[in-house]
């Protein structure tokens, strides 16, 4: 049986005046991003030069979140399984070709459920990079993704609290927008004011995944490979300090975010740290001679576990409070109360350790026939609450 043509291909151009080879291609390179180029492969906070396979990396990561959000979904038979063909310069496309024959292609289906055909094609214009002249002082030692949910403002909280100035700087990378980024900066103050009551330097490099329309208008919302943007971008990081392991904290059970349903099986739910994500992703590295391992610090903790934590290394509850949920925007941890029937779990009643009872007690809500009839019941605002302290629910992220 003859397998359907893709239902798009996508050319990353090289330079700016490059245009794909022929008909049927489209064109997506660094101008699909509305953040301005330097300050994505600038240097910021890194010593030095990236190496080549991490601006790969990094390359490659970009052109499938573009790629991505140029095709629809709603055109395939199933509404999801896409076919996408993908050609993006590398430094080594021989390096890089068993990367993609194996690991690469397997990490892309992972996320987002689409079969991609990859081609690598040798890099023409090499970034030019000049080291910065710092001493070793500057130079980050640990290297963590920080989004302003929970997780991640845990994990950054203990390591500024806790591991003191001899643990030397811990850099933050994050991803805002305009609308939430008021948000992350509150939650961020809290982590910085924790780095300076222990001595610890805290250094932050906050970028933007906004695309422009300069290749089309965005055909698809789902957004499932930009998990991989934001773990590459912290990988370069990493590499250019030389510092080899990057941190992706993420709880037990929304890194594995088991379906709730079956409608939210495979790559319908969220799979961006996921187990089998990172290996994949470290198979990648791996295979292209990188150095830096990625790791979820939390994965054997859940979401009561993380709070209680959060609260032991001297976060306030009201910055903790702040945090974000992403499968709400705007909607804070503190503010939130799950509406599913895992609220009635043993995280549910972790978390009210480490929170203070409500003033007021709303009134019950009727409970699910599939909800324990000895769980506590959990008050509900309407809003399902994945990145705050309640009980998780799979996400859009």
């Amino acid at each position: 049986m003859t397998p359907a043509p893709p239902l798009g291909s996508f050319w990353w151009l090289d330079r700016s005046s490059e245009q794909p080879p022929g008909p049927g291609w489209l064109p997506i390179g660094t101008a699909g991003f509305q953040e301005i180029e330097g300050r994505i492969t600038g240097h910021h906070s890194l010593r030095g030069p990236a190496p080549a396979w991490a601006d790969d990396l990094l390359r490659l990561s970009r052109a499938v979140f573009l790629a991505d959000k140029l095709a629809s979904r709603e055109a395939t038979e199933d509404r999801w399984t896409r076919r996408l063909r993908l050609s993006v310069p590398v430094s080594d496309p021989e390096r890089w070709a068993a990367a993609a024959d194996g690991p690469l292609s397997s990490l892309l289906r992972t996320l987002t459920g689409d079969l991609w055909e990859i081609s690598l094609r040798p890099l023409r214009s090499v970034p030019r990079q000049e080291p910065f002249p710092l001493d070793e002082e500057w130079c980050a030692r640990e290297v963590a993704l920080f989004s302003g949910g929970l997780d991640s403002l845990s994990w950054a909280a203990r390591r500024a609290a806790e591991a003191g100035a001899d643990a030397g700087v811990l850099l933050l990378v994050s991803f805002s927008e305009k609308k939430v980024e008021h948000v992350l900066g509150n939650v961020s103050a809290g982590v910085e004011a924790l780095a300076r009551r222990s001595g610890r330097e805290l250094r932050r490099l906050t970028l933007a995944q906004t695309n422009s329309s300069v290749h089309g208008k965005v055909a698809e919302h789902s957004s499932r490979p930009r998990g991989l943007l934001y773990a590459a971008t912290a990988i370069r990081a990493a590499a250019a300090n030389q510092v080899d392991t990057v941190q992706v904290p993420e709880n037990g059970q929304l890194a594995l975010n088991p379906p709730l349903s079956a409608a939210r099986s495979a790559s319908l739910s969220t799979r961006s740290v996921h187990p089998r994500t990172l290996y994949l992703l470290n198979a990648v590295i791996r295979t292209v001679g990188g150095s830096v391992t990625v790791e979820n610090p939390l994965a054997h903790l859940t979401k009561g576990e993380v709070c209680r934590a959060a609260v032991r290394a001297g976060l306030p509850l009201a910055v903790l409070a702040q945090s974000m949920s992403c499968g709400a925007h705007l909607v804070s941890a503190g503010d939130c109360r799950t509406t599913t029937a895992a609220s009635a779990s043993p995280v549910w009643s972790a978390a009210q350790d480490c929170w203070p009872a409500p003033a007021q007690t709303p009134p019950r809500t009727k409970q699910p026939l599939s909800t324990p009839a000895s769980a506590p019941s959990a008050p509900s605002t309407g809003a399902p609450c994945v990145s705050g302290w309640a009980a998780p629910a799979p996400s859009s992220t």
